[in-house]
């Protein structure tokens, strides 16, 4: 850390976020401290803050997080910070076309984490000569001993596998790190550090049973002395300033270049709508980028890497460092990323897109081919789960768009909006419902249908929404009326516009979504609507695994279509006539 800091790193000690400063990753968080410290020998943090590790009051948490401002992602989840180092450092070498590079501390514990191995692959597939990666090869985890051990040439051996150029030092000879550090290549660099935790300190050293454990005082102080001794110069050490060449960026207020283009009733998949509206959104500004997992053909995003090639980032199929590269992308208001896959693949990434929410990351994401409405391909394929998930994320924003209308004006307001935002789109072609200059908001649903004589309140989304109209067409012959409510967010939901429309319906809410009952948009009424009295809530969800089929016969099979909806609603008003 000190050659990385005072030697290697050049950056502005009293403005860490500076665009042009070299960026540091510490994946390995739980090593919080020793980042602390170099900031309070930079100068930045006073050495008294150090005192205050992990005490409620004091910025300096138990791991690194945001609320630091020499911190550009939260890390302690082990196996992520190489992801997001992967993705600065091509939004360092792609789109800033800037000097400054990329450097990412890894414990060896972490390297038994796939993601890390997905990060490698993607830095080696795209020669970012602009990142480091040093790997503290100490032997040590925290119960038992790394796999690998100090067996340092099986570790360069795979980081060459990758495409890296890989030096084995010692990493507590700091002349070896300085000869490291100074070798650029046309491919990323790997520094394999056999280091021994505990160094120096008599009855610690290279022992285990010390993972995050402080001596006990009288060792400490006694630590303290014999460091202390081997300091040979004590002069103040500063870093070399950064080449300013980063250019200045400007991501706030993107608008689309003109309102959307469709006619009521065309039929439009929402997932190909996305691509049209992410593609035009990129002419907006040309720091909209696309990344995806080799589904660009499917989830239309392709639409965006033909408008603009030099953009898109194939990230192939590695979910999980997708996520990390858009974080990283992200990092410093650099870009804003939009990355799609199905939405069912969204869920082997959710310890990285709940990282990205405590990294405070404003990241989109799109999940396409959601529910049992893909048909034939089955249910491995089918999101089912995706919006529980994204709902449990802290400052979340779900869309959830029935038309091409509200995809297009969806993508737009993402683009603007702080925190993870989710779009989930679907498969099958449904009429576009909405007028071109229809308003949208987030937390503001659309009453689609109504009249005076509603005595139910229909909710769905997406193809669900498409079922209740034509559920409502049906039972409007038997003078039977309801009323449709499509949400367009299902986190923050419009709790005010569904609460006004059931009280006008006897009280009486019917939820319809194609997805499971956990945790859905049924789930989400009841918990808008929890103590109020005289409401009732039924949900009609899927409600098992479900089968490859054609997209109306899953849809009946599982009671979630228009037919499903006109038996719920008679049942509805058959009760409310039985209990009068």
């Amino acid at each position: 850390m000190s050659v990385l800091f005072f030697h290697a790193m050049k950056y502005k000690v009293q403005d860490p976020r500076n665009a042009s400063n070299d960026r540091f990753v510490l994946s390995k968080g739980h090593a919080a401290p020793i980042l602390y410290s170099v900031w309070a020998e930079a100068g930045f943090l006073q050495e008294t803050d150090l005192l205050n590790l992990r005490k409620i009051d004091s910025v300096l948490e138990g791991h690194p997080v945001p609320r630091q401002a020499f911190t550009d992602v939260a890390t302690g989840s082990l196996g992520q910070g190489l992801g997001a180092a992967c993705g600065m450092a091509y939004a360092g070498k792609f789109f800033d076309r800037a000097s400054y590079r990329v450097y990412c501390l890894l414990g060896d514990g972490e390297l038994s984490e796939g993601s890390v191995w997905e990060a490698m692959a993607f830095a080696g597939f795209y020669k970012l000569d602009n990142l480091v990666a040093i790997f503290d090869v100490n032997r040590l985890g925290q119960s038992d001993p790394a796999p690998l051990q100090h067996h340092v040439e099986i570790y360069q051996k795979r980081c060459e596998a990758f495409g890296w150029h890989a030096i084995i030092v010692d990493g507590h000879s700091v002349e070896e790190l300085c000869k490291a550090f100074g070798q650029a290549k046309h491919q990323p660099t790997a520094i394999i550090a056999k280091t021994f935790k505990g160094k120096g300190i008599s009855g610690v050293e290279d022992k285990e049973s010390w993972h995050g454990k402080p001596l006990p005082k009288n060792m400490a102080e006694q630590v303290i002395l014999e460091i202390d001794e081997k300091i040979q110069n004590k002069k103040k050490l500063s870093p070399a300033l950064p080449e300013e060449d980063a250019p200045v960026v400007n991501i706030r207020n993107i608008k689309m270049p003109s309102p959307p283009s469709y006619k009521v009733g065309e039929k439009w998949a929402t997932r190909k709508a996305y691509g049209v509206a992410l593609a035009k959104l990129g002419h907006a500004n040309d720091r909209v980028i696309a990344l995806d997992g080799d589904t660009k053909n499917s989830t239309f995003s392709e639409l965006f890497k033909k408008d603009h090639p030099s953009r898109y980032i194939e990230c192939y199929i590695a979910e999980q460092n997708m996520v990390s590269i858009a974080v990283g992308c992200a990092a410093r208001d650099r870009t804003v990323a939009f990355a799609s896959t199905f939405a069912t693949f969204f869920t082997r990434a959710f310890d990285q897109i709940r990282m990205a929410a405590i990294s405070e990351s404003n990241i989109n994401l799109c999940g396409s081919h959601c529910g049992v409405s893909i048909g034939e391909d089955g249910p491995s394929q089918m999101g089912l789960e995706d919006l529980s998930m994204f709902r449990a994320v802290p400052n979340a924003t779900v869309f959830y768009p029935s038309d091409a209308v509200a995809t297009e004006k969806a993508v737009e307001i993402a683009a603007n909006t702080k925190g993870i935002c989710f779009i989930r789109t679907s498969r099958p072609e449904n009429p576009v419902i909405y007028n071109n200059n229809e308003d949208f908001h987030i937390g503001q649903a659309k009453v689609v249908l109504k009249s005076k004589d509603d005595q139910v309140t229909v909710i769905g989304a997406g193809v669900t929404l498409h079922e209740a109209l034509a559920a409502a067409e049906q039972l409007r012959k038997e003078k039977i009326f309801i009323r449709v409510i499509d949400p367009f967010t299902i986190k923050p939901l419009d709790k005010k516009t569904i609460l006004e429309n059931a009280r006008a319906t006897k009280g009486r809410i019917i939820t319809v979504e194609d997805h499971y009952h956990e945790g859905g948009i049924g789930e989400a009424v009841c918990a808008a609507v929890v103590g109020e009295p005289g409401i009732t809530v039924n949900r009609l969800a899927v409600s098992h695994v479900p089968r490859s089929g054609k997209s109306a016969e899953l849809l009946k099979m599982f009671g979630i279509d228009k037919d499903a909806i006109v038996q719920a609603v008679k049942v509805a008003v058959s009760k409310s006539r039985n209990a009068e």
